[in-house]
């Protein structure tokens, strides 16, 4: 019998380990700085590291079929909420609404933007034309 719970001891060793090595990926990937990178390991990784713990920590693994039909039923629940509610998240007025703050903050954004762009055209003299310095700006820029 100890023998049995020692094997079964090991299982769940091997899925922590596991675990923690798709963590420290799912850490590193955006450290790369690359869109796709980032979303793959957020969002991918997330959802091994969920089955695993959901699998094999919560015993589900086993479980009949129906178990599968309510997590199906659940991210399918999961998506229509978002897509439901996505278009008056992410735009700043719809037919009987309109977002005030996220449309001035836009606009401070912009304001903030073009400021520091005639600072720095202002520090660095923009002359207009680059071409009588005899050289362009990816090389003036590799040298600082």
């Amino acid at each position: 019998m100890s023998e049995e719970h020692h094997d079964h001891s090991k299982h769940y060793i091997k899925i922590y380990w596991w675990l923690l090595g798709l963590f420290i990926v799912s850490c590193l990937g955006p450290e790369i700085g690359i869109k796709w990178v980032t979303l793959v390991t957020a969002f991918g990784i997330a959802g091994v590291k969920a089955y695993l713990v959901i699998a094999y920590f919560m015993h589900l693994k086993g479980e009949k079929a129906f178990v599968n039909y309510f997590l199906i039923a659940s991210v399918g629940l999961m998506f229509l909420f978002y897509f439901a509610v996505a278009p008056d998240v992410h735009n700043h007025e719809g037919r009987n609404w309109e977002n005030v703050a996220a449309k001035a903050s836009v606009e401070r954004g912009f304001e903030t933007a073009k400021r520091e762009e005639a600072e720095y055209k202002k520090s660095h003299g923009d002359h207009g034309d680059h071409g009588d310095h005899g050289e362009s700006h990816g090389e003036e820029g590799a040298g600082h």
